[in-house]
């Protein structure tokens, strides 16, 4: 079959759409090599696309963002097909929350979060605008819809009216390279790039409001109190929006010399990371999947989790798990888990067993078993 994927978050850099995109196209074209793949994706401009892993054919749609998604609205609004303007397929995968309409291919629509409708504060007004005008509308046209957790797919049924039997939940993967790591010189050279203390709790992930770190900083701040021996806490990952509250409640709690903000690690550099790190903490309040943490279990590392959404799913008997807004269980569990060398290990021998579950193998086999079905329902 002809397959073409919206690869436009792995482009852009997308977080965790990104590695979606990016990662299901390199399983897909190791699993299925017979069929033909197209990678597409939106700029104004060529951009020198990170494609050497995936070795796909790419086409662009010459338009930035906000073109590219007021063209399909509008082509929604004027019952005005693409067929004639994006190259011929089977099967159109559309993993950016964004299906132009298309008469002669079948679309899969994969959904992974509904973050604008639990949290539209932490949204944009025309993103949030844009989302829920659309979305519902993108889901009833595809001809099968990928869910990448259950609770996603329970949301999507639940708010948006779609029936869950068209919804197929498969799940994320670990790439191979996030596994325990003996290479001490690597772990030293990141450990010196990034001035890492030789103890560390570690935070992974995007610095805004939802993923809740203010919760971690209190707990953080409680558990100094209690043993002033804590090890420091290390803030890793880019600054998103939002994120300035966050960092004056550092100052406020009186932790500048205790939190390091490392901001961005380069991709290849965090399983190192996550190996180094004596425990990791989400304390997210919402997820669609939660990527990190399954990273963290699958590198060894004892992880700590809020249990809000998908992330049981996740982390599963693997990890602690806490209510994301108490604060007093947060700081137990690190106290737990710092203090009790017997219980490190035994979180990290099911952290590996948990991880070893998910794979992006898995995922591409399962989605083109989805691309079938879509092409049987013609």
């Amino acid at each position: 079959m002809r397959v073409t994927l919206d690869l436009s978050p792995f482009v852009h850099h997308h977080a965790g759409l990104g590695r979606y995109a990016g990662e299901l196209s390199a399983a897909l074209a190791q699993c299925a090599p017979a069929n033909e793949y197209l990678g597409l994706y939106y700029s104004a401009r060529a951009l020198p696309a990170p494609t050497t892993a995936l070795n796909l054919p790419l086409t662009r749609v010459a338009l930035d963002a906000k073109p590219w998604r007021l063209s399909v609205l509008l082509a929604y609004a004027a019952r005005v097909n693409f067929d004639r303007w994006l190259p011929a397929c089977d099967i159109f995968h559309a993993t950016d929350h964004l299906l132009p309409p298309l008469k002669n291919a079948r679309g899969v629509f994969t959904i992974h979060d509904l973050i604008f409708r639990f949290f539209p504060e932490y949204h944009l007004p025309l993103n949030r605008w844009y989302l829920g005008l659309m979305l519902p509308r993108f889901m009833r046209r595809a001809d099968a819809i990928i869910a990448v957790s259950e609770n996603t797919r329970r949301d999507v049924t639940r708010l948006m009216g779609i029936p869950a039997e068209k919804i197929h939940v498969i799940y994320e993967g670990v790439h191979p390279s996030f596994r325990p790591l003996a290479a001490r010189e690597l772990l030293e050279r990141v450990r010196a790039q990034y001035q890492l203390p030789a103890r560390f709790i570690l935070f992974f992930s995007t610095l805004e409001p939802r993923k809740n770190l203010t919760t971690l900083l209190d707990a953080y701040a409680a558990l100094l109190r209690q043993h002033a021996e804590t090890p420091p806490l290390v803030v890793a990952g880019r600054k998103g929006w939002l994120y300035q509250d966050t960092l004056r409640h550092i100052q406020t709690l009186g932790l500048a010399e205790r939190v390091r903000l490392t901001d961005w690690i380069a991709h290849d550099d965090v399983p190192a990371l996550l190996n180094l790190a004596d425990v990791f903490v989400y304390p997210s309040l919402y997820e669609g999947f939660g990527l990190p943490p399954l990273e963290a279990l699958a590198c060894g590392v004892p992880v700590i989790s809020s249990n809000a959404a998908s992330l049981p799913e996740v982390v599963g008997d693997a990890g602690i798990l806490f209510e994301p807004r108490d604060t007093a269980a947060l700081t137990r569990a690190l106290a737990r888990v710092l203090s009790d060398d017997a219980l490190r290990q035994e979180l990290r021998a099911s952290g590996l067993k948990q991880a070893a579950r998910f794979t992006w193998e898995r995922a591409a086999r399962a989605t083109l078993q989805v691309y079938q079905t879509a092409l049987e329902n013609i």
